[in-house]
């Protein structure tokens, strides 16, 4: 049986945004960092870091 298994947490590669899974809500968060939230910048198009060396399938 194959299982798809989705990341769980992202960061932009432009302004350090900083996201995780929230599964109870089915969303992106931001996540908090040493009691900060990390934002970014408002108006950055996100280049997240997942890219072609994650594999979410899972023999």
């Amino acid at each position: 049986m194959t299982t798809i298994v989705p990341p769980t947490e992202r960061a932009c590669e432009r302004c350090a945004r900083q996201e995780v899974w929230d599964g109870d809500r089915e969303t992106w968060v931001i996540a908090t960092v040493d009691g900060e939230k990390r934002v970014g910048r408002k108006y950055c198009i996100h280049e997240w870091d997942i890219n072609g060396t994650y594999n979410p399938v899972q023999a």
